[in-house]
């Protein structure tokens, strides 16, 4: 049986470092951290290669005394807290005394510190905990720290590290997260060579809002301010037009630390609820103030979780922020409407003359509005129509203008020639357009005759369509059923590579955080497969300028931005190319028609011979129903025609 022994103190320092130092941003996190509780109004971080062989952390802060330095890299040695009562009144980010023993312990490590009363700085470099030298140098006050090779010493924690790019990422995150936090100290992150980021440290968080986000999302910013005793939220919440597709943007703050708390969370995303659809999330950035008392931030060592003992004040305290925030404005969307084409404003005299034409859904549209005497005058003509037709009478109704008779035998004859229904403009009709029109999607149904019994009935609520069928009604949603074409069209087209890519001027210019643009480029060849053509525009900017067709009506940065949201999570990004094909391929339901959205009949009987022939014509992407249908039997039931 093996004998229990005390670790040695270099063991110790590895094992407490793998709880407090994961990846190279979690070395930046601590010493940024360190250098705010040092009063410091500018902080300069610079990394290569993402963090793993160099980072330099400086700072203008109140620098360590020379007699301090060594004291500093020991075990549980600081200068935040003094005893156990300090734990319920902690105003430091840092003060659990493990951050430079950790780093030391895994890491080469140079310090440069200097404090306001001392003549020269000094010089201290330590590697693996063990102590090289220790020297004066000059230097400016404040401190510098140089960390370089992390995790030199533990090939089994370095193998764990992520590409370079991803490991900046994680880096830029957190510095954009600090930046938020204390908007009166400068930030700067320069990442191999090139400045990502810097902040004035003017004290006004929009101006850091709009230097990290962009002019987009800052004016459209809503104040949140709440205020009751142990307790204060200011900060700014994003209208519901800029909500995202994770929970990335949701920033918030506890008396300046930033953490993760499903209550926070929680109460954030009810008081958005009737603003957002599903699964979408808000952008905010919210600052929390609440006495020390009330919250332990001693939950995890590398205090990233937060622990409240009046969950439900705290609850309530956001969620009255938030929606007093989003209640004080009227948040309708202001859309601008394009100057109106003057070939378009046409009289009523001059319809009857463009009727020459053999354009059928051109009058079908040009139908009058929707209101109580065109309902009447319709089911009245619809009737009558059915008297005449029972009776075989060839008589015209001299009173009904010619337009209107049009667009009544189409409804109700759809797949006739419209010679058989005017033939006062017979002669003109020579080339059907619609006849041909139809023929391209009549080898989507069985035979010929089957395509004769398939007889659309009409339309319910602008949404839903009535189709007779083989003693059968069928309902069909005209916006479920359109989705799901697109969605295998586009599914179909990534398989095989036809696609059509749209050219659109100007492009499309996408302003990418460093983790987006990683997103982007990885998956790029996707996007390129079904038909995008993107290329970089500048310092973390890219342009769209080719966009698939079907999608050309609704391409828009939303739209792009929320492909690569659905793509972001850790998780997601290791799955197959076929799940990736898919989540892709979803979003193109976002160009389907939508319900109130009239479509002529024409474009309806088109929409549903390419339903039917899916191979999963009766559900859309999400899971919705296309089409339902009810029996002959069913309904004679209802009226009590059979018992």
């Amino acid at each position: 049986m093996s004998k229990i022994q005390v670790l040695d103190p270099i063991t110790i320092d590895k094992i407490a470092a793998g709880e407090v130092i994961e990846r190279p941003a979690s070395v930046v996190k601590e010493l940024v951290e360190n250098a705010i509780d040092a009063g410091a109004t500018a902080v300069v971080v610079e990394i290569k290669d993402g963090g793993i062989s160099f980072m330099r952390i400086t700072d203008n802060g109140c620098g360590i005394d020379r007699e301090d330095v060594r004291s500093a890299f020991l075990r549980h040695s600081t200068s935040k807290i003094r005893s156990v009562d300090d734990l319920l009144h902690i105003g430091s980010l840092g003060f659990r005394g493990e951050a430079l023993s950790s780093i030391s312990a895994v890491a080469q490590v140079e310090l440069i510190t200097k404090t306001k009363d001392q003549t020269f700085g000094t010089l201290y470099r330590i590697a693996g905990g063990k102590e090289e030298t220790m020297e004066d140098t000059g230097a400016p006050d404040g401190t510098t720290f140089i960390i370089r090779q992390l995790f030199y010493n533990t090939p089994a924690r370095r193998k764990f590290l992520k590409t370079p790019m991803t490991e900046a990422s994680h880096v830029g995150d957190l510095m954009t997260r600090l930046a938020l936090s204390h908007p009166h100290i400068s930030f700067q992150f320069i990442n191999n060579g090139q400045s990502k980021l810097h902040t004035s440290g003017n004290g006004k968080l929009k101006d850091v809002i709009y230097h990290i986000y962009g002019r987009e999302i800052a004016s459209n910013l809503l104040q949140a301010e709440y205020d009751t005793p142990g307790l204060k939220i200011t900060g700014f919440l994003g209208k519901p037009i800029i909500s995202r597709g994770n929970r990335n943007f949701e920033n918030y703050y506890v008396n300046g630390r930033y953490a993760r708390n499903s209550i926070i969370s929680r109460a954030i995303e009810d008081a958005y609820k009737d603003f957002t659809m599903q699964h979408k999330y808000p952008f905010v950035v919210l600052h929390i103030e609440i006495d020390g008392e009330h919250v332990d931030v001693n939950v995890h060592p590398t205090k990233m979780e937060l622990r409240f003992n009046n969950q439900q004040e705290v609850y309530n305290a956001i969620y009255s922020a938030v929606d007093q925030g989003l209640h004080e404005k009227e948040l309708i969307p202001h859309v601008e409407m394009p100057e109106p084409k003057p070939a378009v404003q046409s009289t009523p005299e001059s319809k009857p003359a463009v009727q020459s034409t053999p354009e059928p859904k051109t009058a079908v549209r040009s139908a009058p509005e929707h209101n109580l005497e065109y309902f009447m005058s319709k089911m009245k003509e619809r009737v009558l129509a059915e008297h005449e037709e029972k009776k075989k009478k060839e008589e015209a109704v001299t009173k009904q203008p010619v337009n209107t008779i049009q667009t009544i035998a189409e409804e109700k004859t759809p797949y006739m020639q419209n010679t058989a229904v005017r033939p006062q403009i017979s002669t003109q009709t020579t080339a059907p357009e619609p006849p041909k029109q139809m023929e391209l999607f009549e080898d989507h149904l069985l035979t010929r005759e089957a395509m004769q019994k398939y007889k659309v009935v009409g339309q319910v609520f602008e949404t839903y369509w009535l189709v007779e069928y083989d003693n059968s009604l069928y309902i069909i949603d005209q916006h479920a059923a359109h989705e799901r074409v697109l969605y295998e069209k586009t599914l179909k087209s990534m398989q095989t590579r036809e696609f059509t890519s749209q050219m659109i001027s100007p492009p499309i210019v996408l302003n990418l955080s460093m983790r987006e643009a990683e997103l982007l480029n990885t998956y790029m060849n996707r996007f390129t497969r079904i038909g995008f053509e993107i290329e970089e525009f500048g310092q973390d900017s890219y342009a769209v300028r080719a966009v698939p067709d079907n999608l050309f009506s609704i391409a828009k940065k939303e739209l792009l931005i929320q492909m690569l949201d659905s793509l972001s999570d850790e998780i997601a990004r290791n799955q197959s190319p076929d799940l990736i094909d898919e989540k892709i391929a979803s979003m193109s339901c976002k160009a389907a028609v939508k319900g109130n959205m009239k479509l002529s009949v024409q474009e309806v009987d088109a929409l549903i011979g390419e339903l039917l022939s899916l191979d999963n014509p009766y559900h859309c992407p999400h899971g919705r129903p296309t089409i339902i249908a009810m029996t002959k039997r069913e309904l004679e039931k209802k009226f009590k025609r059979i018992v």
